[in-house]
């Protein structure tokens, strides 16, 4: 294992469990310092150990997303120790119910936006000015199909996604004169506990492994990486412009 993320520091979201807690621990296992944020204690004291038996180091943030105020906390935190903040992962996502778009609840509505557009909005607003401290800024938000589909039923993806779509190239176009590159990425179909919830008649074993996903998508947070403003859809292994 290369240590290529070395005296990097990263922030990662979703970060207990599936493509969240292995895309962490990649980059703790390459030398990257990680902050990961999640509701689970336990996941992210699995997650902690893992990357320390690595001899990598973690900084663990247990919080819920739609804590805004934590959100504004933690920008602030993270400058008094480190000034800068190299890698953001915006991994963090709620499904919420399949269903007609009137049959939706307001309260299952709003908990989505809130955790899937708000919370990304709010970490946004917190942690540019870390991210334009560090020599080569990068954010990576995950994003799914229904964003470009917008299939029936899963309205809450749709226009969830769609919304962080257009917040992250507004992002991206608004740093263009700057180091950072923004990008969003879409995993395809996961072993997830998600993923499980919205097609339960699948076969788990026929789809990829998070871990196999996070081998992937750590490649495209390092320094390297020029492109921005662009989705990168991990099946296809393509980028385009969004």
């Amino acid at each position: 294992m290369t240590n290529d993320f070395e005296g990097r520091v990263a922030l990662v979201t979703g970060a207990s469990r599936g493509i969240g807690y292995h895309l962490a621990k990649r980059l703790g296992e390459r030398g990257a310092h990680v902050i990961a944020l999640a509701r689970t204690v336990g996941g992210l004291e699995d997650l902690d150990d893992e990357i320390k038996a690595a001899g990598g180091q973690t900084t663990l943030v247990p919080v819920d997303l739609t804590d805004f105020d934590a959100l504004d906390r933690l920008g602030a935190a993270i400058f008094e120790r480190w000034k800068k903040l190299d890698i953001l992962v915006g991994n963090a996502g709620m499904l919420g119910v399949l269903s007609p778009l009137g049959h939706i609840s307001p309260k299952d509505f709003e908990k989505v936006m809130a955790v899937n557009v708000t919370a990304n909005w709010r970490l946004i607003r917190s942690l540019d000015p870390l991210l334009r401290q560090s020599d080569a800024g990068r954010a990576l938000f995950l994003t799914a199909v229904q964003a470009q589909t917008r299939t029936a039923f899963w309205g809450l993806q749709s226009v969830s996604k769609s919304a962080v779509e257009a917040m992250t190239k507004t992002w991206a176009n608004e740093s263009l004169q700057t180091a950072m590159k923004i990008n969003l990425a879409d995993p395809g179909p996961t072993r997830t506990g998600l993923r499980a919830k919205a097609m339960p008649g699948e076969t788990p074993e026929n789809l990829p492994h998070p871990a196999e996903i996070a081998d992937e998508l750590v490649e495209l947070v390092k320094a390297d990486v020029f492109r921005t403003g662009e989705l990168f859809d991990r099946v296809s292994g393509e980028w385009t412009f969004v």
